[in-house]
């Protein structure tokens, strides 16, 4: 099966721009590509993760990845996808959160001796001179077309600025400096991309008189056509310090049954062969596939320690054991027990459970939260540490989140 071909049947491929040019660049040559990535956090996302093993499976065909961080266009952000303008960001903001990017990356992508490259749009975005950047891109930009762009349509209702305008065209811009500097012939990008990887691809045209190609991958969505990699608490984050790698392997673990062979195939390299196994599969059968989707991403992000610890704390919850070391805990000092005692919404607002008390009422009394399996119906239920034995119990939200409380 050649490259283009598992990117396929992966799932991956959305869009080209010549799909038999994309192939032939794939499997018959090696080539210089880009993905770009706008430091809009101080870290990396399970929706970044797509790109990344896109990016290695490229790598490991033999061709060169350029990682483009956005430390020019993320001072004006990406509207693609938003309903409203982003937050923007200092250069000091920028600038950490690229350097944070710099060592996720290398989590699946090979730096080393030229297989691939780090750049920063900022070097060549920041000091350009106004004037001379409209004469020698904006002419080649028709605003019409812009408007037209999905990217932008969907945004003229509510209100789109001349800020956000200008992102198209610095994108673009983008891909014009590394083809002239690394001859970079492909820009791959989310499908949401496409309208902006097509603007490179114009320009390149018109500016050079060559050709050059973009291909997305498609953005990874549930079966019912919503992202995912976000859960009550925001996203799902790559940086075990905002996610961790218990919380990481329970996200994966616990994916429905319609998404688990589609995300085994998007984000794992197991061979296909291993996964079409699967295919077939339902009910409890699709729990080996979930163990082994968890196992894998969380041993390609966090390590093969990491994943055998949460894959054992996984197993020793749901099968009735006692390896509880790897959930997350918190644990409970003097000064939390006034009295020696705790309210339960004081308890999930301090595990981070809730991020406010009125939401924590509405999930107790919806039947959302239990204590060591006991159901909790009462929002003003105290929780008296005495009166559980091994000085700590398991704290129990909805139907998959688990949290160890230890005092």
């Amino acid at each position: 099966m050649t490259l283009f071909e598992e990117l396929k049947a992966r799932g991956l491929v959305a869009q080209t721009t010549n799909e038999e040019k994309v192939r032939q660049l794939l499997d018959e040559t090696k080539t210089t590509f880009y993905i770009g990535f706008d430091p809009t956090a101080d870290s990396l996302h399970v929706g970044h993760f797509v790109a990344m093993v896109v990016m290695a499976h490229m790598q490991k065909h033999g061709h060169r990845p350029i990682a483009l961080f956005g430390g020019g266009t993320g001072m004006i952000g990406d509207p693609s996808g938003k309903t409203d303008m982003r937050k923007m960001l200092t250069r000091e903001e920028i600038a950490h959160n690229i350097s944070r990017f710099v060592s996720q990356m290398s989590i699946l992508i090979d730096f080393s001796d030229g297989k691939a490259i780090m750049a920063n749009n900022g070097d060549w975005l920041l000091d350009l001179n106004y004037v001379d950047f409209l004469r020698d891109v904006g002419v080649h930009f028709s605003v019409n077309r812009m408007l037209a762009a999905e990217c932008y349509k969907q945004r003229l209702e509510r209100g789109l600025s001349f800020f956000e305008m200008n992102y198209m065209v610095m994108q673009s811009y983008d891909f014009l400096v590394l083809n002239r500097k690394y001859d970079c012939q492909l820009q791959l990008g989310g499908d949401d991309q496409w309208s902006n990887i097509i603007g490179g691809v114009e320009l390149i045209r018109r500016s050079e008189q060559k050709e050059a190609y973009g291909m997305t991958f498609n953005l990874l969505l549930k079966s019912d056509g919503k992202k995912m990699g976000k859960t009550e608490n925001g996203a799902v984050w790559l940086d075990p310090e905002k996610t961790s790698p218990y919380d990481f392997y329970q996200y994966w673990r616990n994916v429905d049954d319609a998404d688990v062979v589609h995300c085994l195939k998007m984000l794992t390299f197991v061979p296909l062969e291993e996964i079409a196994v699967y295919e077939s599969m339902s009910g409890s059968e699709l729990n080996r596939a979930k163990e082994l989707l968890a196992y894998e991403l969380t041993k390609m992000i966090h390590g093969a320690d990491e994943a055998e610890k949460a894959q054992a704390a996984a197993r020793a919850l749901f099968g009735g054991g006692n390896d509880l070391s790897s959930m997350p805990t918190t644990a409970l000092a003097s000064a939390d027990l006034p009295n020696g005692e705790i309210g339960l919404l004081d308890l999930m607002l301090k595990a981070g459970l809730i991020p406010s008390k009125g939401e924590g009422r509405r999930l107790i009394q919806q039947g959302g939260v239990s204590i060591d399996d006991q159901k909790i119906s009462d929002p003003a239920y105290i929780l008296r540490p005495a009166n559980f034995k091994d000085s700590y119990c398991i704290l129990k939200k909805g139907k998959k989140v688990y949290h160890k409380i230890t005092w």
